[in-house]
């Protein structure tokens, strides 16, 4: 596919999903190379977040086919895919609400390490987990509200909580749905920051959904488009964005009407 590099870490082949008569996604084929971060765009209602569900297992598919590494992953469950490297960060926050901040990324660490979940037990004798645990909140700017309840925090506060989840996971795969919606303007950097410095690292392939078009040209390889429930463009960010239909249709930019008279007259 257009904008890959090397193989392909993650892929869909012919994926789609109907809820009764409605194909909500329907017979998308896309590669995701690794090392690379793709953003996926389109309108409300385009298939995004259910693509997402599809990739990462949330729903089951009713058509066609997703690979890991060239491993046919369609029938695993979530929890599954997790264990293989697919990590999610989810549009709403997805944490333990009554556990502190350091508890829910130390849970993380934990399982990551396959040591079992008797906490008070664990962390007894593992003082490297618990540094691992507080490194990842130092990259998200929580240390200092190391133990507060999760459930308290700003909704900022609570996306930086679900990516350092995530980091703490390890997964090779990283999908973010919409990282940054509900932020305010002051901590939508942080997010951002925090997402470049893992494509930076290069050993992880990065999906993106985000509706900022400059959060997209500042981090996107390659920009994937999906509308109603089709893909409709699939290349570089500087190709999509110059495509009329991306412009038109997908992005809510019109051209001049100049334009598209003369283009009618042509």
């Amino acid at each position: 596919m257009n904008g890959s590099v090397g193989a392909a870490a993650l892929s869909s082949i012919g994926l789609g999903i109907r809820f009764g008569g409605h194909a909500a996604v329907d017979d998308v084929s896309a590669e995701f190379g690794a090392g690379t971060l793709t953003a996926i765009v389109g309108p409300n209602g385009a298939g995004k977040t259910t693509y997402f569900n599809l990739l990462s297992g949330q729903l089951r598919a009713s058509a066609g086919a997703v690979r890991l590494k060239g491993e046919d992953i369609t029938r695993l469950s979530a929890a599954q895919r997790t264990s293989k490297g697919i990590g999610r960060a989810f549009q709403l926050t997805n944490l333990f609400p009554r556990l502190s901040v350091a508890e829910n990324v130390r849970l993380a660490v934990q399982s990551r390490h396959s040591a079992g979940f008797n906490m008070l037990a664990m962390w007894r004798g593992r003082r490297d987990l618990i540094e691992q645990a507080d490194r990842y909140l130092e990259e998200v700017g929580l240390a200092g509200r190391r133990n507060d309840v999760a459930s308290k925090l700003p909704h900022g506060d609570k996306r930086k909580l679900e990516v350092a989840i995530l980091m703490a996971l390890e997964p090779e795969i990283l999908m973010f749905d919409e990282p940054t919606a509900g932020m305010s303007v002051d901590e939508v950097p942080v997010i951002l920051e925090l997402i470049r410095r893992l494509k930076a690292r290069g050993d992880k392939t990065i999906l993106l959904v985000e509706h900022k078009m400059d959060v997209i040209h500042s981090l996107a390889d390659r920009i994937v488009v999906l509308h109603n429930g089709r893909l409709v463009a699939d290349g570089l960010p500087k190709d999509v964005m110059a495509s009329a239909i991306v412009q038109e249709a997908y992005l809510g930019m019109k051209r001049p009407v100049v334009q598209r008279e003369e283009a009618m007259h042509a």
